[in-house]
């Protein structure tokens, strides 16, 4: 292996095991009554520990198109996404706070985060981990607790790689039922943790008990009361969810994405422009990340996944959008990002194989803390709470929206047999707006007078 250049070869001794993680690990939204599923895709793609000084691992030099898969890191979806100019103006996220709301725990967490830091040179940040209803000890014989620490992993360190200023605060339910997820975010508001609420996780709303999500609602109008602002990953199964019982899927919208005081996040494939290394592989000749396009995220035949969207049956449609929808329920989602395995994010993780593994990670569980990261930029630039952008993001969206999104106008996310929706030029119901043109997008949400 020549310097820097990590490839995805798997070490002899952990290949049988590292074979079955090369699966992709299913959203369990709604496998037991009441819980929520956060089980992000990933695939291993190789160990860097000890980290040499140059980090580019192999799958970063390949495009989409390449059989054997691409990969992004931070510098290049902060290129490709428009954080780069922000960045470079000191616009971190620094002073603000991201709350990112998960189940069970991460034991690795820190370490992965520390490895993470040092592999794409980013500043250690202000990292709480709060347990309100106490600490769940971790099972790792347990796929559903392993499940939630790489969301965990994942979601601390993205959304930390696009606001690597902010503080971040992780609050930890005891579980994954409804009731603790509920008492974790009850907790963050109730304390005050932050300004941004992440939320990677989800089920299908008929899935959800009734007083449970009327409880779940108020505690979201409270946090926008006090302008917080809200974000929630809209799934991985397309336009359908898993049944209460996990026994098959069905057509229907993901709870909490679905609720109007939250920006529910989709997906796409991003294509941007891969890592060139030298002829030695020691030097970065080209750093890539540039756009090159995006189209609605559906590897349901490699991977048995596709970007969440749907028509509420619990919310009505909004005022904030009538403009653009001639349904009469709440669509979801709002925006989109990357949540592709193939393009997917890389993150350290060390529950499978000890610390050090790295994994390219997909879903729209990469998408919902990138977007955090993004409105506690907004609020630093603001030099306050943006609060609730939904409103502003339509009204910007439609007053020129190539301004302010990448208009995802191709693909679908049919979820078989569930028939999905098909994007296309302007808000769609497959993948709203877009994706972020942050440099753009950013300074007119803290624009006064936008909201």
């Amino acid at each position: 292996m020549r310097l820097g250049l990590f490839v995805a070869l798997l070490m002899t001794a952990i290949a049988a095991v590292a074979g079955s993680a090369q699966g992709v690990h299913a959203a369990a939204g709604g496998f037991k009554t009441p819980a929520v599923g956060a089980h992000p895709k990933y695939v291993y793609i190789g160990s860097a520990s000890p980290l040499p000084s140059l980090t580019v691992f192999g799958c970063q030099t390949r495009t989409i198109a390449n059989p054997l898969e691409a990969c992004y890191g931070p510098d290049q979806i902060q290129r490709a996404y428009g954080f780069k100019p922000l960045l470079d103006q000191g616009l971190t996220g620094a002073g603000r706070t991201i709350v990112i709301v998960d189940a069970f725990q991460s034991p690795t967490l820190q370490q992965d985060l520390a490895l993470f830091d040092t592999a794409f040179n980013l500043p250690a940040p202000n990292l709480q981990i709060i347990a309100p209803d106490g600490l769940t000890p971790f099972n790792p014989a347990d796929a559903n607790q392993v499940g939630w620490s790489a969301e965990i992993s994942l979601d601390v360190q993205w959304s930390h790689a696009v606001a690597p200023g902010a503080n971040l605060v992780v609050v930890l339910a005891k579980s994954d039922d409804d009731a603790d997820i509920l008492s974790a975010t009850k907790y963050a508001l109730d304390h005050k943790l932050g300004d941004v609420l992440s939320q990677s996780f989800g089920e299908a709303e008929q899935c959800v008990l009734p007083a449970i999500a009327a409880e779940e609602h108020q505690v979201f109008d409270a946090m926008v009361a006090q302008n917080w602002t809200l974000f929630a990953s809209s799934g991985d199964d397309g336009a359908a969810q898993p049944t209460c019982d996990g026994s098959e899927v069905f057509k229907a919208a993901s709870s909490p994405a679905s609720d109007p005081d939250v920006t529910g996040v989709g997906g796409t494939q991003l294509n941007a422009t891969p890592v060139v290394l030298n002829a030695t592989h020691t030097a970065i000749v080209d750093p890539g990340g540039q756009y090159v396009g995006e189209t609605t995220w559906n590897e349901f035949d490699e991977y048995g996944a596709a970007g969440g969207s749907g028509l509420s049956v619990l919310f009505k449609r909004p005022d904030f959008q009538a403009p653009v929808t001639d349904s009469k329920s709440r669509v979801v989602p709002d925006v989109s990002y990357n949540a592709a395995i193939n393009g997917g994010v890389i993150a350290f993780w060390g529950v499978p194989f000890g610390v050090g593994a790295a994994f390219r990670f997909g879903g729209t569980s990469a998408g919902s803390p990138q977007w955090s990261g993004l409105a506690a930029i907004t609020d630093q630039l603001a030099g306050s709470r943006v609060g609730n952008i939904n409103k502003t993001l339509y009204k910007l969206g439609k007053k020129n929206q190539s301004q302010y999104f990448h208009d995802v106008t191709t693909g679908d996310n049919s979820f078989p047999p569930v028939v999905g929706f098909s994007a296309g030029p302007g808000f769609d119901d497959a993948t709203g707006w877009g994706s972020p043109i942050a440099s753009a997008l950013v300074p007119a949400i803290a624009k006064p007078g936008n909201g």
